[in-house]
């Protein structure tokens, strides 16, 4: 798959039912494309998803029902559309596309591949499979109205890492877990934190212990024996003491905490603890099943409480089950478990009110902590529909045609704006890479070896002084000479790895090098490279670097409300200006950088103890759900 004939003549429709094609993800614009590709009539479509149906899945994803519920999406999908064409061929995988069977020769099978994925990791991965394997990638994604198709072709468009992403939404920790001033930062606390330590895997080693900034000593211990200090009434759970025991740990002995430090609350107001006993007298009187059933009201402290321990109880009893069945008994948060939602939600408004922050209903939590951003089906159908419009173009070789094209429906002048596909970016640090491929005999290479063989005598390289590196790190340069005699397989470097040869005088591109194991032995050297004819391999120069203008930056990044890593049906990178582009200077859109309906996992930045005036500066932690 190298090369993109013409088909002048040939209708497309044609070239469909002969080619074998890749989509990767089954979610929302998954569903509405294979019921395309499958309609039109692709020969042969491959199905990658990991994930599994979900009932916030259902309003959109509309090959899946109730009772699909906790299965395969990718095998699911596939049984709903084969009803649609019988005469066509569908091949799913119940698979993460990273996993090693999907290695470079298996991407190199397709005519085309089809991206609907929800994350930014899979979506580089796709991007430098299909770099390597030379094949169309076509990348599509939608967040609410907005949705965005982008035709990629190594050499002749620009790849889907051309434009930087932007960076995660993220907070402070100690923002988080001393001073919060507003509901989302009560609302994390309550989903990442006391949630987590109560009900999670909180015997893992704690985030906290991976700082390296010693002024952050003190806290960090102090925030440390916290969390031991709940893992000892995690002990209890299931017990009458429970619910009061926790009440009076995380709002009552831990405010108190906080209180004794003084410098802390001297430009602001310092929190008020609570007592349980008293609190639970005044709402001795209130009906909990109506409480709890008021999604809407923003409930009062007293009704939080009621919640509080309701919600105790339900995920308490559901520890106790697990436990006699001999099943794990970790429980993690789900926007759709009632027993979780309704445990943040009332957990994040006591701790607001402590603070001094407006509580927040039920509804508005669950929107916040599940980073709802509705997710429109009609959006994922138009993008689903203009995926299979480009991939026509593909089929026919016509990539001058292909656009980059940007649903924005409230856009002051049209639907549907189109731009030229742009070229390559030349500081690419994916695609302006010369890439190449080389076999290797894993049970001899050295690394020694691919130096003198492969990189010096067949590319060349001579007495250039260069660097090697994996995306772990640097394995070799002039001054670090220790791995020379360590076969590559004792570096970790195995089949379908890929290794980056760095000029050191910067005079010449990268070169990636994507290593596959010879399936037979090689008779002289142990690495041999692939090349597709029998010219002497030129590395082109690196170009001189011009200015750029950086407006066009792909907004695929999780939310900006929570960090997240799994969104759902992907995102549109803000429409960029471009020369030659149908309106002259093309209309900025604006975009939500998340996917729809889905949490995920959030990035919490230390930023170092808190001064006196509670500003902060420092390294990073991240704490996982």
């Amino acid at each position: 798959m190298s090369s993109d004939p013409e088909f002048d003549g040939v209708s497309p429709l044609t070239e469909a039912k002969k080619s074998r094609v890749l989509m990767v993800g089954a979610g929302g614009i998954g569903c509405e494309l294979l019921k395309n590709l499958v309609l039109t009539g692709f020969g042969e479509t491959h199905i990658v998803d990991l994930d599994t149906i979900d009932l916030s899945n259902l309003n959109r994803q509309f090959l899946f029902r109730q009772e699909h519920i906790k299965k395969s999406k990718a095998l699911v999908a596939t049984e709903a559309a084969q009803k649609f064409n019988p005469n066509v061929k569908i091949v799913p995988y119940h698979a993460n596309i990273k996993d090693p069977q999907f290695n470079i020769e298996w991407f190199s099978s397709f005519r085309i591949v089809f991206n609907a994925l929800d994350n930014l990791e899979a979506r580089r991965h796709v991007n430098k499979m299909c770099l390597a394997a030379d094949v169309p990638l076509i990348e599509s994604g939608t967040t609410g109205f907005n949705g965005q198709v982008q035709v990629i072709k190594k050499g002749v468009t620009a790849c889907y890492d051309c434009t930087a992403k932007e960076t995660p939404k993220s907070f402070p920790v100690c923002t988080i877990r001393s001073t919060p001033s507003q509901p989302i930062h009560c609302i994390v606390w309550g989903k990442s934190y006391l949630l987590n330590e109560i009900f999670g895997t909180s015997e893992d080693e704690s985030a906290f212990d991976h700082t390296t900034d010693a002024d952050n000593a003190k806290e960090i211990e102090e925030l440390k024996r916290e969390s031991e200090a709940l893992r000892g009434i995690r002990q209890s759970v299931g017990t009458p003491e429970f619910s009061e025991a926790l009440f009076q740990k995380v709002f009552n002995t831990d405010i108190v905490r906080l209180r004794s430090m003084e410098d802390m609350w001297k430009s602001r107001k310092p929190p008020e603890p609570l007592d349980y006993k008293v609190l639970m007298e005044k709402a001795s009187t209130l009906d909990k099943e109506a409480v709890v059933e008021d999604q809407q009201k923003v409930w009062t402290l007293e009704e939080n409480l009621i919640v509080f321990n309701d919600s105790l109880d339900r995920l308490s009893k559901r520890v106790m089950e697990s436990k006699a069945a001999g099943q794990d008994a970790v429980i993690t948060f789900d926007k759709d478990d009632e027993d979780t939602l309704d445990f943040v939600a009332a957990s994040a408004n006591i701790r607001s009110t402590l603070f001094g922050i407006d509580r927040k209903s039920k509804f508005d939590i669950k929107q916040m902590a599940g980073n709802i951003i509705p997710a429109i089906a009609t959006t994922n159908a138009i993008v689903a529909g203009l995926c299979v419009l480009e991939a026509f173009k593909v089929l026919k070789g016509q990539y001058s045609q292909a656009k980059e094209i940007f649903l924005t429906p409230f856009a002051t002048q049209r639907l549907l704006g189109s731009d030229k596909s742009r070229e390559p970016n030349p500081a690419c640090p994916v695609c302006s890479s010369f890439q190449i491929r080389s076999l290797v005999d894993f049970s001899k290479a050295t690394l020694n070896d691919f130096v003198e063989d492969f990189v010096k005598e067949e590319l060349g390289y001579g007495e250039k002084e260069f660097a090697i590196s994996t995306e772990v790190g640097i394995i070799y340069d002039p001054d670090e000479t220790d791995n020379l005699e360590k076969k590559l397989s004792e570096l970790g470097i195995k089949s379908d790895s890929f290794l980056t040869i760095t000029d050191e005088d910067d005079e010449l591109v990268n070169v990636v090098v994507a290593l596959s194991e010879s399936k037979e032995p090689l008779e002289d050297k142990p690495v041999k490279g692939i090349f597709s004819s029998e010219k002497k391999i030129e590395i082109p120069a690196k170009p001189k670097q011009p200015a750029t203008e950086t407006n066009g930056a792909a907004s695929d990044s999780p939310p900006l409300v929570v960090s997240l890593t799994k969104p759902t049906d992907g995102v549109t990178p803000a429409k960029r200006s471009h020369p030659d582009s149908e309106e002259g200077i093309a209309k900025k859109v604006k975009t939500i950088a998340a996917g729809a309906d889905e949490e995920g996992d959030i990035v919490i930045v230390d930023d170092a103890p808190l001064d006196a005036g509670g500003s902060s500066s420092g390294g990073a932690i991240v704490i996982d759900d």
